[in-house]
């Protein structure tokens, strides 16, 4: 019979297993499949690995649940065995290797880094449920692993020791950032766990032995340091011939055991992409080790010196004040104004320049609205920036780019001096021009918002320090155009918590609609600009009221459209919008105009009416430094 698991990990460094998703598909499981319904459907090939990696040299065994939560089940709909995929992942490890391994009841993280739009409730809620179907199980411990955020991880640990006092560990997935993904700094991350009651703190995945060997080496010698658990990947996945293969041998996971054990790691393992065969070389590696206490070098403050250092001052920081603070103060107004879905820009510089001309505030451009396929917002906000100095605004769609591509972009932006943006959902590819390209929608509007302000604090969305700190000013849309208004301003009210500086509307077209608008929002701190967009056609009115998500047109604005076109159009369209304006400019100070159709003139008639109304005679005030 072993001794208690804390026991022995104060006697000696334990080795742990390795992958069991990756090792399946070596094995010939396809990739999107629940590898944890195998608990149930191919008991016999479970029971067969957890024996090979034991066979190995493994005394630490994590069950076949990583993933076996409801979150996660139902994708496959499988979401109600999540009680009986979790019990016959204990029965399977403790059938393969008895009690003479230590059998640990494996939980991954709800949310996976993903910062997806997942209710804090919820995921306690998913977390418990899977918790709880463990602790009533023969399991020697708790092993929460590929956890990104503090404050999820702790919702977990602290979930455990309401009820059970049986030993856990607690993993981040790391790259060699010397934050969490949520920001805290991995020492006092780890002091914080520990004293919320976790036995052993550490990390797996995302990097192979070097990079989880940066990690430790940050946090190895800070005072009291805990016992660590470190699982690395098998180096960097590569795609060869239609499969997944990973580099990092056997022999270099044995060379770098005892490194880690150095550092102070009372449980070495494998994640993606080992083997047994990596598992006997650790194992061997660690016989009959002994610490090295020379090897640890302190890390007195516990706060990592590239996290805390002074910010450098950003000399290119533009000195106009941004469109928040002009709204606190008078009239702001932001017109948008379509990038061209062929290569001729003239036109769009030309309606750039005029709008320049008539004191707009800020040009704002979509990103491929509609799912239509338009020149870069970047190149051409830019270009405004630098030719025609305008203060450009530029639309960021969760629809087009990944976790990777969004960050890329913002820092992009950054270094072109293009700080204000406005995060937007994206309409789905399949309704575009291109039907046949895939949506990403990678993030949320709501975690977009998070972690565009997360440059803010020099952090990147992976939690690695930036060196210097970005100062995006971060926008919101709000759709007012629906049944129940309040429940839209609930969720404006989330946006606003996660970050939002200013919000930004789909047009409106109902004088009333506009006072009730007011009415829902006068108690948010943040200025809203009411969007309104000039009605070309009575096709065009038709159109949008029927056809185009989040507008609706008042009976009487598509009645008073019906028919016209043309210049008599645009006129009555140009009328009906001084009318939704003067509505507007007694509610809101930031006004949102919409360009029709490239038709610059209409815009530019709307801006020069603000500023007769408002009698302002400041509009070239703030020109934007060149």
């Amino acid at each position: 019979m072993l001794p208690d698991l804390r026991d022995a990990l104060r006697r000696q460094v334990l080795v742990g297993d390795g992958a069991m998703g990756t090792f399946l598909y070596q094995m010939g499981f396809p990739v999107g499949i629940s590898y944890e319904e195998l608990n149930l459907l191919k008991p016999d090939v479970i029971e067969s690995v957890h024996r090979r990696y034991f066979d190995a040299g493994a005394r630490l065994i994590e069950t076949n649940t990583f993933s076996a939560n409801r979150e996660k089940l139902s994708k496959y709909g499988l979401e109600h065995e999540v009680e009986a995929i979790n019990r016959a992942g204990v029965a399977l490890a403790r059938k393969a290797v008895g009690y003479d391994a230590y059998v640990v009841g494996a939980i991954g993280s709800i949310r996976a880094g993903r910062r997806k739009n997942i209710r804090t409730a919820k995921v306690k809620e998913d977390l418990r449920q899977q918790i709880e179907v463990l602790l009533d199980t023969p399991v020697d411990g708790l092993l929460l692993e590929s956890f990104y955020d503090l404050e999820e991880m702790l919702i977990a640990l602290k979930l455990i020791r309401k009820t059970s006092s049986l030993p856990v560990i607690c993993q981040f997935a790391t790259e060699g950032a010397g934050t969490t993904q949520d920001g805290t700094a991995l020492p006092e991350a780890f002091r914080m766990l520990v004293d919320s009651g976790a036995d052993v703190v550490g990390f797996n995945c995302r990097s192979g032995p070097n990079g989880l060997l940066r990690s430790l080496e940050k946090v190895a010698g800070m005072e009291g340091a805990p016992a660590f658990s470190i699982f690395p990947n098998a180096g960097i996945p590569d795609y060869v011939d239609g499969r997944y293969t990973y580099a990092a041998t056997p022999q270099y996971f044995g060379e770098t055991a005892r490194k880690f054990a150095d550092l102070g790691a009372k449980i070495v393992g494998g994640c993606c992409g080992t083997t047994p065969e990596h598992i006997a070389a650790i194992a061997k590696s660690l016989e009959r080790y002994i610490p090295n206490p020379q090897a640890i070098s302190p890390v007195s403050t516990g706060v990592l010196e590239s996290v805390t250092a002074p910010a450098v001052p950003d000399l290119k920081a533009s000195v106009q004040p941004s469109v928040v603070d002009l709204a606190k103060e008078r009239h702001t107004v932001i017109v948008e104004l379509d990038p061209p879905r062929d290569l001729d820009i003239a036109k769009f510089l030309e309606g750039a320049q005029a709008l320049k001309d008539a004191g707009v505030d800020a040009l704002t451009m979509a990103d491929n609205s509609l799912a239509v396929t338009r020149m870069s917002n970047l190149a051409l906000g830019s270009l405004v920036k630098e030719k025609v100095g305008i203060r450009p605004l530029i639309h960021i769609a969760c629809r087009d780019r990944n976790s990777i591509g969004t960050q890329s972009h913002m820092m992009g932006l950054h270094a072109l001096d293009i700080d204000h943006v406005l995060a937007v959902t994206g309409d789905p590819a399949r309704f575009g021009d291109l039907p046949g390209s895939s949506s990403v929608y990678d993030m949320t509007s709501f975690e977009m918002i998070r972690m565009i302000k997360q440059l803010n604090d020099g952090v990147a969305f992976s939690g690695k320090p930036l060196k210097k700190k970005a100062n995006f000013i971060v926008g919101a849309a709000f759709n007012p155009n629906v049944k129940y208004l309040d429940k839209a301003v609930q969720r404006l009210e989330r946006k606003i918590e996660a970050g939002a500086d200013y919000i930004m509307t789909q047009p409106v077209y109902n004088t009333e609609l506009i006072e009730k608008i007011h009415e829902a929002t006068k108690h948010l701190n943040v200025p809203i600009f009411l969007g309104i967009m000039p009605l070309a056609s009575g096709n065009n009115a038709e159109y949008l009221h029927n056809e185009v998500p989040g507008i609706q047109l008042s009976d009487e604005v598509r009645q008073r459209m019906s028919g016209l076109k043309g210049e008599e159009g645009r006129a009555m369209g140009v009328a009906i919008a001084k009318e939704l304006l003067d509505a507007a400019m007694r509610y809101f100070n930031g006004i949102y105009l919409m360009t029709p159709f490239l038709a610059y003139e209409m815009t530019v008639q709307l801006t020069n009416y603000v500023w007769e109304k408002t009698g302002r005679q400041d509009s070239h005030l703030y020109p934007l430094s060149k």
